[in-house]
This record gives structure tokens, sequence and C-alpha cells, in this order.
């Protein structure tokens, strides 16, 4: 068997006889676990096919990737900012060719649609990188006038080295998110990779190589309780920007705030999806599906997962969406005609079932669509058919809880103060979703939803430059904006001096 231990393509494909062993990437080197330890990295396509082994890092290893970024920090720290931003654009415009192979890389590894999620999210990280490299310049302080015997001016300045740990559920989407802002602000990295899906995380950092001096970006690969954990309570890491669950997160936090170190962290949701009187239209229909994230099978932790519907349009709607939900194809993520791909793994796959049986449990539920009996794609791969629950209470763990997987539970509202309340009625609050032709109605609905991402009319289209964060136990922080950067990576120091 031949042996790599570098990323590059040709990416592993399904059809290889051997899986690829990669590397981790530490100090401009690719290199093993100091305990020779590997993972196998299994494809949710196909439950018995292992199509690369990643190194298991542990804490020694942890530790070499935050030596090297600290020891690359103040020369890339120093840097003037437009070399910085020479160095993302030039990331960027190799990534860009590279779009398509780290889609279907994308389907291979996480299980996502080639068409309706992974092209997409290879798209972003380039246009991410190339938004963030012209934020380069704006790393500025500002100067108060004091008089003229005195200046009193301040300085932005980088963090140092900043830990991102990644889900598994859209790796490439959320390094776009950390990876380039605290870049270009002057940081050095060091990114732990999901276990389940790390492998266009290792592809990143190969492309990355060639345009970043050795020691700025560091890729570990392992279990997080190992090297993730490892990584949180290093006292070289001054920040740790955190995407996972709640429960997770909160751990981290944890750890963390023990040693005062920086911390953002975006963690799960259950975003409740309003729909108004005057919104029973197909239109509203084919957003309300995007919001869902259906096509993410609902590994999403900005699914719109809770689905209000007025009582007067109840039934019409739900007829509509269950119509529209019945010619989603369930299939191979690689096969464009693929509208929903693979759940993650056994475990997650397990762990849809089981909130699908609590819910048939409850007293009074009402089951719209399932799609578990028509599915025509099965074992070995780990694939579930969208699954729409009705006459749902808030109170049931299905409307509570973060499910991770494509169910809808759909709730009957009337009152617009009564919708509000229950919307707001839950421990997370990432996203929501609010449709209405009246503006006035869904804007005065909108201002009053506990969540930090609103989107009105509309059920997909995070761009570049919008704030993304959670209130409440969805997290704390920001990404993804210019104030996501300035607040997230950079700190400020004050300089008065006296003149004359």
């Amino acid at each position: 068997m031949t042996t790599t231990t570098t990323a590059g393509t040709p990416y592993p494909r399904l059809e290889d006889e051997q899986p690829r062993d990669y590397g981790m990437f530490i100090g401009g080197q690719w290199v093993q676990a100091a305990s020779g330890e590997t993972i196998d990295v299994i494809t949710p396509i196909d439950r018995t096919k292992v199509i690369a082994r990643t190194p298991r890092g542990r804490a020694e290893d942890a530790d070499k990737a935050v030596r090297a970024a600290r020891d690359a920090f103040p020369a890339w720290a120093a840097l003037p900012f437009a070399e910085r931003q020479r160095a993302l654009l030039r990331i960027a415009d190799d990534l860009e060719p590279l779009v398509e192979d780290l889609a279907r890389l994308t389907a291979l590894d996480t299980g996502n649609a080639l068409r309706t999620q992974a092209r997409p999210e290879a798209g972003l990280l380039v246009s991410t990188f190339r938004y963030f490299a012209g934020l380069a310049g704006e790393v500025k302080g500002v100067t108060l006038p004091t008089g003229s015997e005195a200046l009193s001016y301040t300085r932005r300045l980088p963090l140092g080295v900043v830990a991102g740990i990644l889900p598994w559920n859209s790796p490439l989407m959320i390094a776009a998110f950390k990876l380039p802002a605290a870049l270009v602000s002057g940081n050095t990295v060091v990114l732990k990779a999901a276990e389940d899906a790390p492998l266009t995380i290792l592809e990143l950092a190969a492309v990355c190589e060639r345009h970043l001096p050795p020691g700025v970006l560091n890729v570990v690969t392992g279990y997080g309780a190992e090297v993730g954990e490892a990584l949180v309570v290093h006292e070289g890491v001054d920040k740790v920007s955190f995407t996972g669950s709640t429960a997770t997160g909160s751990g981290v936090a944890s750890l963390a705030g023990r040693r005062l170190a920086h911390v953002s962290l975006e963690l799960g949701g259950k975003s409740p999806c309003i729909v108004f009187p005057d919104s029973d239209t197909d239109e509203v229909v084919e957003q309300v599906l995007l919001a869902t994230r259906f096509a993410r099978q609902g590994q999403s932790c900005t699914s719109g997962s809770r689905l209000f519907l007025h009582e007067d349009v109840h039934d019409s709607f739900l007829d509509k969406l269950v119509a529209r939900v019945s010619r989603l194809k369930v299939g191979d993520p690689r096969e464009e005609s693929s509208d929903i791909g693979c759940i993650i793994n056994e475990r997650q796959w397990q762990r849809v079932q089981g909130y699908i049986e609590d819910g048939l449990a409850q007293d009074g539920v009402g089951v719209a669509y399932d799609g578990r009996p028509a599915l025509t794609v099965g074992e070995p791969g780990f694939y579930h058919a969208p699954m729409i629950l009705t006459q749902v209470s808030n109170d049931w763990r299905i409307a509570r809880e973060e499910i991770f997987g494509p169910v809808l539970s759909v709730l009957r509202w009337r009152d617009e103060d009564d919708v509000v309340r229950m919307a707001n009625d839950s421990h997370y609050g990432l996203a929501a979703f609010v449709f209405a032709r009246d503006l006035g109605a869904a804007m005065r609905t909108a201002h009053r939803i506990e969540s930090g991402w609103v989107q009105v009319n509309q059920g997909g289209g995070q761009q570049p430059g919008q704030s993304y964060g959670g209130m409440k136990a969805s997290g704390q922080g920001r990404e993804f904006s210019l104030e996501g950067m300035l607040e997230g990576f950079t700190q400020i120091q004050q300089i008065n001096v006296r003149l004359g």
C-alpha cells in the first residue's frame, strides 16, 4: 500500500482500493501523532468503507501545534496588513479551481448532498477568504482629540494564538467563519478538525501551506475529549472559537474560563419558523423547506425545526408542504439528482430515530409525512427520510431539544402575542424565520424574537459580512462579519502621550 501523509489532489474516492493516510499539519510539516495511533474515517455513504486514516492527536500533539503557532505569531502579527491581505487572496485564487473537487470530497466526507449543500459550501469558502482579505485594513485604532499637548490613541491588536474547534456537519463553511478572520487580523491558528469529517480541513491546509509561513496555520486531528480539550486548557492558546453542541460548548467555556481565555461559542438551536395567514403560497413553501434544512438532513444548528402555522392556513399550507417534501430525493450525496444525503454516522442516525419514537409516543400527535417506508436507499449508508409531525405541543422533547435530523414539528397558533411567546419559549436563540406579506407584522414579530439571526420571508441567504451568532444557550460572540472579526479576534491597547 502507498502511504500518503500529505494532503493534495487527487482526493480520496469511494472507489479507492486503499484508504488515504493523512498527517496532521503542524509547523509547516505533515506529521503523524506522537503515539503513532490513527482514526479510521468512514464515509456516511457506506458504513463498511474506510476512506482515510488520520492521526489520533493527544495533548502532546496539541502542545506541538500551539508552540508552532506561538513561535510564528510575532512575525505574522508584525506584517503590514497588505501582506496578510495578499496571502488570503492567493489562497482564495488557489481554492477557486478546487471548488468542485472540495465539494465532492465534502459529499464523501460528510454525507451532504453535492448540489444542495456541498458545492455551495465549497464556493462560500472562496468568497469568505476574499471578503476578509478586503477587511485587512480595517484592523485599526482611533485617535481622541485631547488637545495640542497630548496624544491619545488606540491600537487594535491580534489576540495571539486562536484554537478553532470545528464540527462535522459543515466543516468548510465553519472554517470559513473562523480562519480568514483570525488570520487577516494578525492571529495564528490551530484548527481541530472533527474526527468524523476531517478531510476537507486537511485539504484546506494543503492549499494554505503554499502561502502562509510555517506555524501560522496548524491543523490537528483526533477526538474532542483528547486533543480538543488539550487545546482548550492550553496556556498558550489566547482564544478558543468553538462550534458544536450546547452541552459541549458549556464545558469548553468552563475550562477556558478557568484561565480567562477569550471564548466565542456557536452552539445549538431549535429555531422557530412562523407563517402568517397571508403567506399560504407555493413560494413561501419553498422558503420554509429551505429553512427546515432538510437538504442538509436537518444537520444544521439553524434548522427551522419548529413550524408555527396560523390556524387559518394550517391545513392548506401543510398540504402544500407535504406535497413538496414528498418530491425530495434521498440518495447518494455524490449524485446531482439527490436533494438529501446521509446522516453522519450510526450514533446520530439512532439518535434521530429515538426522537421520532419519542414523538410518536405522545398523546394526540399526528403524522403528516413519514418518508421512511418509501426510502429506496438504505444500508450500507446512513440515509434517513424526512418526517413531519403535527399537533405537537411546545413542551414535548421533539419541540424543545435539538434533534439534528430531518424532523419537523408543526404547531398551530392564533394570536400574534401567543406565537411570539411560544417561539421564545426555548433556551435556544440562534435563528428564526418569519413569513408574512404584511411587513408591519413581519418586522414587529422579528424584533420580538429572541434569536441572533432572524430571516424575514426567506429561508436562507447567509452572506459574508452579516453578523452570525446566537442568544441565550445558542452561544456568545459573533463571526462572519467585520464586527465579528474585530470583536472576536482583536483587542484594544490605549496609548497616552504627553507632548511638549
